[in-house]
């Protein structure tokens, strides 16, 4: 590819969902040329799953409307596999996308953290963020038994779209203690328009067991999922269902921030006021800055538009409203902090790593992340780490110290093509 054919952007957006819209929207309104990239068919990300065609209410509505007839240039199924000072590469099908930026704002959002447990494998156990954006797209739930279990507000939200999709939801299973949820619940609905949203998922919410202190300890079947062992308040209940869906919180998407250079504290990516991260010219909104909601991604999105293309007194205008949310983050930790049993869930012969088959028995004999993934090549299959990474973080203290490129896995002719126009650019020298 020649360089010179690499179209340039003053803002590059990574990441689609609310935060990524934000941002690429709020950017193109000084005029600047921005390109948005998102690795699904169509923007919206999880929380806006199935695009403009299914965005029924009134905010998401706005912005999918705003996005369309702003001059951003979108990308869809551009799959960002390598970053370099101004310029990235992505991968779409059979082609390689390269485009240069002056600007570059990371809205990559956030991914369910997953917990292992005996028969966390079985077919139709699975994430409880994922159960819901595979009925959205067209998987039957009519009348199937869903147990769901984990941690956190997202537990709720889905019951109530599956319910509503025909399942029968037969309990969400909390693990934080009651006295907590409840505090968190009084708490969050203090915020601007949570009371409101509160009450409607209670309505939608009426009559499906609601389980605290309560989480999996097993899921059983023969080739398939067909009941869960629950412990709730110290005793053991087996459940018989069709499909358990478990979310234990969720975990940033960090990868291509770690790739980039920026600072992380805590696992998140260190951004100050105006969304700026700790590397010159590159900024960070949403979920990677702090698992905060809907209205806190779409604040901070606005802000780094704004910032990225000099409107700091736009910005500015919007940094009390992202204080008062900003509340939810620490409201959140607090209230959905893992309990230490969820540790003693996998037994020796548990996998951890599903992709190389990797024993949490195995793991254990190592003392970080590094070293087992020399010795056993944990995280090197194809979700790079992205379930037992979290996972291993969670059950032995270890942090994720690396991410190199690619950041996921793509064809040798995509590395080659960016190889090929590294060397243009270098004058043919390699």
């Amino acid at each position: 590819m020649n360089s010179s054919a690499i179209p340039v952007f003053d803002v590059a957006v990574i990441g689609a969902g609310p935060a990524g819209i934000a941002a690429a929207v709020s950017a193109s309104e000084s005029g600047a040329r921005v390109a948005l990239l998102d690795d699904n068919p169509r923007p919206g990300g999880q929380i806006w799953r199935g695009g403009p065609a299914a965005a029924h209410k009134g905010e998401a509505r706005s912005w999918f409307d705003r996005l369309g007839k702003s001059p951003v240039s979108i990308f869809h199924n551009a799959c960002v596999f390598h970053l370099e000072p101004g310029a990235l590469s992505a991968e779409s099908g059979d082609t390689v996308l390269q485009l240069s930026y002056r600007n570059l704002i990371l809205a990559t959002g956030a991914r369910e953290l997953f917990l292992p447990f005996p028969g966390w494998t079985l077919p139709n156990v699975m994430g409880a963020g994922g159960l819901q954006a595979l009925v959205k797209s067209g998987l039957p739930i009519n009348d199937k038994r869903v147990v769901i279990a984990g941690t956190g507000p997202l537990l709720l939200a889905v019951a109530a779209y599956l319910r509503h999709a025909g399942a029968k939801v037969l309990a969400v299973c909390e693990q934080a203690p009651w006295i907590r949820f409840l505090r968190f619940g009084a708490s969050i609905s203090l915020l601007p328009g949570k009371f409101r949203q509160a009450a409607e998922m209670s309505l939608e919410l009426a009559g499906i067991p609601f389980w605290a202190n309560c989480w999996p300890i097993a899921a059983e079947g023969k080739g398939c999922l067909e009941s869960v062992q629950v412990s709730r308040g110290g005793k053991i209940r087996s459940v018989a269902c069709d499909y358990l869906a478990c979310g234990f919180h969720l975990v940033p998407n960090v990868e291509l921030a770690r790739m980039a250079g920026c600072n992380l504290h805590e696992g998140f990516v260190v951004a100050d006021d105006f969304q700026r991260t700790t590397v010159p010219n590159i900024y960070c909104a949403g979920e990677p800055t702090g698992i905060g909601g809907l209205e806190l991604s779409l604040l901070e999105g606005q802000i780094a538009g704004y910032i990225a293309t000099h409107w700091e007194g736009a910005a500015r205008k919007l940094f009390e409203k992202r204080a008062t949310f900003r509340r939810a983050v620490a409201l959140l930790k607090q209230s959905c902090e893992l309990r230490p049993e969820l540790k003693a869930l996998a037994k020796p012969d548990t996998l951890v790593c599903r992709c190389e088959d990797v024993s949490l028995e195995r793991l254990a004999a190592h003392d970080s992340w590094r070293a087992a993934k020399l010795q056993t090549r944990c995280g090197m299959g194809p979700c790079q780490g992205r379930v037992c990474g979290a996972a291993a973080r969670f059950l032995f203290d270890w942090e994720m110290d690396s991410a190199r490129p690619p950041v996921f896995p793509v064809k040798c002719s995509s590395l080659a093509a960016v190889g090929a126009a590294a060397g243009e650019s270098n004058g043919g020298s390699r």
